[in-house]
């Protein structure tokens, strides 16, 4: 009987905007010592893909680590995987920036290693069915996605331990199919569980067995460095696998060997897809709830077989529904990346934004991601880098367009300094206001929101997972394992610049600060009629809305410098003459307030609480900045200006 091809692909990669030092220690932790000690023990070849975030860096500051791998390239020890150059989904980009950041990796490689790469790691395995005709122009010959894309569309099993093929507009690829089982067997379990199931596959006559997943999970997720280095799991490992290779059972793969050797197991039209988690992630809450409970109800045996990848949750476009933050990045970057192709394709626009479509601020799931503030400005940064650069020498202008694409227009306004998004159907808040010289987006702050989790924590109390099987903990049985005595405070509406309100005299910081409180009156889902005109060097926005004790105007006033002024007028009999006339300003950076008349001023932070590798983490995103006048003045003015 022939050997089964074992592939061992590890994807290593670290965003756009993670600090220097979770950099270095994962070159500690993780990426130099699995290297040499897989190249120490021969145990070769493995297939390896470097993202460009990741690579730009060890250029800069590990560049004799780069070198090893060279070394083990030339050799054909390593085979190099393309990708996105800064790991975005492709499918949530456009489909010439697509090609494009392939392109940018393929040279990359070409000019580090020296070899012409044609698989590609599909980001976050994230697949629609129109990628195939875009990696194919990218000059893509095979790339990697999950088993479960193909069960989802009701292949069996059996039939995918061999490549296939598939087509768009007539362009075709190869898919290799990642074994799920390899991926929470390895490293989480012992080594002879990966043994018994690759004798198991070739018993069963499969000619290949694929596994490809973050390296990270070997000593970056919690528990893993003790588990695979002290506490002996690599080196078991490669003593076990290593035998079978030795007793002919075994052979150690890299793709491009598998596509040539192993017959293609025909043709696969596959769906709208990613992995399992992610999903189940992209739900909102209530719907997420309910998938858990079904799961819950046909039982651990029964999702583990078939009929589980016909059990599904979300694509992950759906993220830029849940998080209206997530969906305002990406609005961002399509409209610049659109703005730059017609202005030419600038070297330094184009690969900002090729930096900002990096996908880990996009997105949530037991890692941070999106409520991870210094990632998300990172995003913003590179954004306003871009546009900087696309607005040289332009004056005060504005656009009315449907910025976010969910069927309401929003005034884009921008100049050489400055670009700010108002949203008249919400409020005519202030829902982007970019600085470029400060490259920082003050309304980046994220909205404080139910998360399923949080219910699941809330329920799942005291209780912890246990893992004294042998293992050691799966970076999903922690996320099973994380508990709330209290739920965190929500936020009633999403947070922006300039969310008005009408608060009763006897609310107290304490509460509002919770959202534990009613207002007498909001304007925060009020839609605004609205006129944009310019005068004297300055842009005005004139927004009304309401009747009645609801009725308020709000006049909107943007120099070319980026100083904004908002104005207020509203009717003083609409509430007791105590009450209180209010405007809340969520910054994600340092603007100096100026009130007319003198405003009195709430301030408190803005955390969250969400779910990451190491359990639940309690994040500053910004600060609230409330300004109050009583009702009964009837007018009031705001002014925001950068600090000196």
């Amino acid at each position: 009987m022939a050997p089964i091809r074992f592939v061992f692909g590890l994807h290593f990669h670290q965003p756009v905007g993670n600090f220097d030092h979770v950099f270095a220690q994962h070159v500690e932790d993780v990426y130099r010592p699995l290297l040499e000690r897989l190249a120490s023990r021969d145990f070769l070849p493995v297939v390896l893909h470097l993202s460009g975030p990741l690579l730009e860096w060890l250029e800069r500051h590990e560049p004799a680590y780069l070198d090893q791998i060279g070394t083990l390239v030339s050799g054909g020890k390593i085979e190099i995987l393309l990708a996105g150059f800064y790991e975005p989904v492709l499918a949530a980009i456009p489909r010439a920036d697509r090609v494009e950041q392939i392109q940018w990796m393929h040279q990359a490689v070409q000019r580090r290693f020296g070899v012409d790469a044609r698989g590609l790691w599909l980001t976050e395995r994230v697949w629609e069915p129109e990628l195939a005709a875009d990696l194919a122009d990218a000059g893509v010959r095979y790339a990697l996605v999950d088993d479960r894309h193909f069960l989802a569309t009701g292949f069996a099993a059996e039939r995918l331990h061999a490549p296939l093929w598939t087509e768009s507009d007539g362009r075709r690829v190869a898919l290799f199919p990642i074994d799920e089982r390899l991926r929470y067997l390895i490293p989480f379990r012992p080594p002879e569980e990966t043994a018994e199931y690759l004798r198991s596959l070739r018993a069963g006559g499969h000619r290949l067995a694929v596994l490809a997943d973050d390296g990270e999970k070997f000593g970056g997720w919690p528990g893993t460095k003790e588990w695979v280095y002290e506490r002996g799991w690599l080196d078991r490992f490669m003593a076990t696998i290593g035998g079978l290779v030795e007793s002919g059972e075994v052979r150690l793969s890299r793709l491009d060997e598998a596509l040539a050797e192993v017959p293609s197991n025909g043709l696969a039209y596959l769906p709208t897809a990613s992995y399992t988690e992610m999903e189940g992630w992209s739900l909102p809450p209530d719907a997420a709830l309910r998938l858990a409970r079904l799961q819950h109800d046909l039982g651990e045996s029964r999702i583990a077989g078939p009929d589980g990848a016909l059990v599904r949750g979300a694509h992950w476009r759906n993220f830029l529904v849940k998080y209206p933050e997530s969906n305002r990045m990406h609005k961002k970057m399509q409209a610049l990346s659109a703005l730059c192709r017609r202005k030419g394709n600038p070297e330094a626009a184009r690969r900002a934004i090729g930096r900002a479509q990096c996908n880990d601020a996009y997105w949530h799931g037991v890692f941070g991601g999106l409520y991870l503030p210094h990632l998300r400005d990172a995003i913003w940064r590179e954004l306003a880098l871009a546009e900087g650069e696309l607005r040289q020498g332009k004056g005060l202008a504005w656009e009315v367009l449907d910025f976010d694409g969910d069927g309401h227009p929003e005034i884009w306004v921008h100049s050489e300094s400055f670009s700010a998004v108002v949203s008249p159907v919400r409020g005519a808040a202030i829902e982007e206001f970019t600085l470029f010289a400060s490259g920082i987006n003050y309304a980046n702050v994220l909205t404080r929101r139910r998360e399923a989790y949080h219910d699941q924590a809330l329920e799942r109390g005291a209780r912890a997972s246990e893992h004294g099987d042998g293992g050691t903990a799966s970076i999903h049985e922690i996320e099973e394992g994380i508990r709330l005595d209290v739920r965190p405070p929500l936020d009633a509406d999403d947070r922006a610049l300039f969310v008005e309100r009408i608060l009763p005299k006897a609310l107290g910081l304490d509460k509002y600060s919770r959202g534990d409180y009613r207002p007498m009156h909001s304007w925060s889902r009020a839609g605004f009629d609205y006129a944009v005109q310019r005068r004297r060097g300055v842009l005005e926005i004139a927004c009304a809305a309401g009747e009645d004790g609801g009725r308020l105007a709000k006049m909107i006033r943007f120099g070319s410098d980026g100083e904004v002024t908002v104005r207020y007028a509203w009717d003083p009999g609409a509430a007791g003459s105590e009450d209180l006339f209010s405007t809340e300003i969520s910054l994600a950076g340092s603007l100096l307030p100026e009130s007319t008349p003198a405003a009195e001023p709430w301030r408190f932070p803005i955390e969250t609480v969400a779910k990451s590798e190491r359990g639940l983490d309690r994040t500053r995103q910004g600060e609230s900045l409330t300004l109050r006048w009583p009702v009964r003045l009837g007018e009031a003015a705001v002014t925001l200006r950068r600090p000196a």
